[in-house]
């Protein structure tokens, strides 16, 4: 895929002295959840803060870094096992497990929207009763594996699909080697925007918000450019999660060019 012209980096996400030996990229997992709407599945964005250390002011998806806390294999889990989710990634076993973890906990800490139940069938209807530990997760004062744990909840890992895989750009001083998934709401369950990384959130369908994008209404970084405009293309969201994809590892590179901060993506010219 080729991104457009227009599709630039703002100056200030761009350091002025790139670090030297590039940073090593930090495990992290994003996750697109999506509903049926009238016009078609809906992706739930959110607009970053201003000011944050890494894409501060974009529109992006919720998502954030591993934490050592997400490595616990005495989790109780249904679905692919982590090492299918490690064919998928082109990873080991324990960092296909603790990147499944961070997926939920992120989506649980940044949308309210909870991927376990309290059996290997069941999905939890309504998460709001657990925004205490939430809030817990948020602080690093309780891991998932303890939460799930104290309530007796399984993840449920085959409520999400592997999307794609993209590493930030070695001129960034923070990189992160990001595993994208894909979801759907839970029936019952609601997505807020009760967490401090979010300026707004709101649902949208994938060809509006590349409509708000080319209109300057929101700032995408590349990943979420391309993922929507992947997601332009599904009728809903049942035929979204039947996607097969092949999941290659994605590293851009930054370049000034015709006055603008521009990324390209392999084989792009």
């Amino acid at each position: 895929m080729r991104l457009p012209a227009e599709l630039t980096l703002p100056d200030e996400l761009v350091p002025e002295r790139p670090p030297d030996p590039p940073v090593t990229p930090r495990d992290a997992a994003t996750v697109i959840l999506l509903r049926d709407g009238p016009g078609g599945p809906e992706v739930f964005l959110q607009r970053r803060v201003r000011g944050m250390p890494f894409a501060g002011g974009m529109t992006a998806f919720p998502g954030g870094g591993v934490d050592e806390r997400d490595d616990d294999a005495d989790i109780a889990w249904a679905g692919p096992s982590p090492g299918w989710w490690a064919a998928r990634f082109g990873c080991d076993e324990q960092r296909a497990r603790s990147l499944v973890c961070a997926a939920v906990r992120e989506t649980f800490e940044e949308s309210g929207v909870l991927l376990a139940g309290e059996s290997h069938e069941s999905v939890v209807g309504e998460a709001a009763r657990y925004a205490e530990e939430r809030q817990a997760l948020v602080a690093k004062e309780l891991s998932l594996a303890g939460m799930l744990a104290e309530h007796g909840l399984v993840l449920r890992a085959d409520l999400l699909r592997p999307w794609s895989n993209w590493v930030t750009p070695a001129v960034e001083p923070r990189r992160y080697d990001t595993r994208f998934f894909l979801t759907s709401i839970p029936e019952g369950q609601r997505a807020d925007g009760l967490t401090g990384e979010a300026a707004e959130a709101y649902w949208r369908l994938p060809a509006e918000a590349l409509n708000d994008w080319r209109s300057g209404e929101c700032g995408l970084l590349p990943p979420t450019w391309v993922t929507l405009t992947e997601l332009a293309d599904c009728s809903d969201v049942a035929s979204a999660l039947t996607v097969e994809r092949e999941i290659d590892k994605v590293i851009p590179k930054v370049v000034h060019r015709d006055g603008a901060w521009r990324v390209i993506l392999p084989g792009q010219e």
